[in-house]
This record gives C-alpha cells, structure tokens and sequence, in this order.
C-alpha cells in the first residue's frame, strides 16, 4: 500500500487551506503595486478554485522583502473566463485563464 508522505504532516496553526475547490473568490484589488505575483488585469476580478496546491507554502512576496517569518498558506489554481478578465473578448464563452495564486490574494466572491 502507498501511503502519501503528506499524510502523516500535521498542519500548522493556520496552515489549513482558507478556499476549497469549486469556492467562487476574487483576486484582491490592492495599491501600491509593490512586489507582487499576481498580474494587475486579474485585481478585482472573480473566478473559481480549481484545486488547493499542497502542501502549504511560504509567501514568496514577502519573502522579496524579507519579512517572511516562515509562515506558511496555500497557492491555489484558479479559472477566470475569459469574457470576465476582458470585457470585450470575442472569443468562446467556454476560453478560461488558469493560474495558480496566493491565498493572501484572494478572498470569497
């Protein structure tokens, strides 16, 4: 039997993913831009999680500023239709953007 080396890892206070898959978020709209991975056409705009990435993982954003501390969350893969990132796509109803982000991006739609 083939036991995941992840099962027997006991998350961290806050190490529990914030979104499931199939939750409706939206990507925070924040200013000042900074040091971010997150493209700016995506601020504001809402889609669907995908999938939670495991395991949890330290954000590499702050980390570029060298304020991480080793606290750990999740990336999540998250789909946007297209005709919802731009407004005037004359392309399928059915074209979707798929990324993966940050959970201190997102927030529940």
């Amino acid at each position: 039997m083939n036991v995941s080396p992840l099962a027997s890892v006991v998350p961290a206070l806050k190490e529990l993913p914030a979104f499931a898959g199939g939750q409706r978020v939206r990507v925070l709209n924040r200013a000042p831009i900074g040091h971010y991975r997150v493209p700016i056409y995506l601020r504001g705009k809402a889609g669907i999680v995908e999938r939670v990435i495991e395991p949890a993982m330290i954000d590499n954003e702050e980390e570029g500023y060298g304020r991480n501390a080793g606290s750990k969350l999740h990336y999540y893969r998250v789909s946007f239709r297209m005709s919802d990132v731009w407004t005037d796509y004359d392309g399928s109803p059915r074209d979707e953007l798929h990324i993966e982000i940050f959970e201190t991006w997102l927030e529940q739609a």
